[in-house]
């Protein structure tokens, strides 16, 4: 079965047995996997008292799980056919599989498993390499996202890349490096040269909602088709061309919200419970201060 239109109209059994036969794909996911949890491995067999947390583990495997969805899956067989499944593979590719990724901690899981030599010779002068910390810094990563989003959408590469396989994979490592510059600083498991303050990552998260919203409601509201490919299709199955163009946007602007939101409302959480823990220690030490002074003046 083709990715780029001619398929035929999807039921349960075709979707659950649709996968890619690319086997670079299959290969690169596999590796991913195979490496993390050998390092992992490796990691918990020298250091027991201080193992890798299964819920990194377990946040590595998911990030994986949901590139396959958007890689090898129906989901990318129709992507071709449907411009709703195209826009749904690019929010797993830029938006949900790269936080979880990042959750995984690979660098750090990186150091701890190279060997002194390696760390000091490779790891360390990549880290701190210009390079590594010009992609590094947020606002990099945030005008990344928001430039990838909208230059895809509303530029000749996306109809272009729906006929041109290369130009397709190209747009496809566009998502997800976007979506990895833009997530790293938000999750922040990984030692990196620039930090964002509790209130600098709500403002981050919270300044690209309006990107997004803008680059839903622009699709939702085009008065027509704006992607000859899906125009001149002739598919019989499923919504008209305009119709699932619609669905797109409101995908794009619904879930991609939604995403952005839970992760601001993660944010503020997490700064409360920070603050908190702040006060709380704050509170203690001067009751213990008190507590010496008592004593020493009694």
């Amino acid at each position: 079965m083709g990715n780029h239109g001619g398929v035929q109209q999807p039921s349960l059994a075709i979707v659950l047995s649709t996968w890619s036969q690319d086997p670079l794909l299959w290969i690169g996911l596999g590796v991913a996997v195979v490496g993390y949890l050998a390092a992992v491995r490796v990691v918990n067999r020298h250091h027991p008292a201080n193992r890798v947390p299964g819920w990194r583990i377990a946040a590595w495997l998911g990030g994986i799980a949901f590139l396959a969805v958007a890689l090898v899956s129906a989901l990318h067989a129709y992507a071709g056919s449907l411009f709703s499944v195209h826009m749904a593979q690019h929010l797993l590719l830029a938006m949900v599989a790269p936080p979880l990724l990042a959750f995984g901690a690979p660098v750090t899981l990186a150091l701890r498993v190279a060997s002194p030599a390696v760390r000091r010779a490779a790891l360390l002068p990549l880290l701190h390499s210009r390079l590594v910390r010009a992609v590094s810094w947020p606002p990099f990563g945030w005008a990344t996202f928001a430039v990838v989003m909208w230059a895809t959408h509303f530029s000749p590469i996306f109809n272009a890349a729906l006929t041109n396989q290369a130009l397709h994979s190209v747009e496809h490592l566009l998502y997800l490096a976007a979506g990895v510059l833009f997530w790293w600083p938000v999750i922040g498991a990984d030692p990196i040269r620039w930090r964002l303050s509790p209130i600098g990552r709500m403002v981050y998260l919270a300044g690209q909602m309006p990107f997004n919203t803008a680059v839903g409601l622009a699709i939702y509201f085009a008065p027509a088709v704006l992607y000859p490919h899906y125009a001149l299709l002739g598919r019989t199955w499923g919504p008209d061309p305009f119709t699932d163009q619609q669905i797109a946007g409101i995908v794009m602007w619904g879930i991609g919200d939604v995403i952005l939101l839970g992760a601001l409302v993660l944010a503020i959480a997490a700064w409360l419970r920070a603050d908190e823990m702040h006060s709380r220690r704050t509170r203690e030490q001067a009751a213990r201060n008190v507590e010496r002074a008592s004593i020493e003046s009694g």
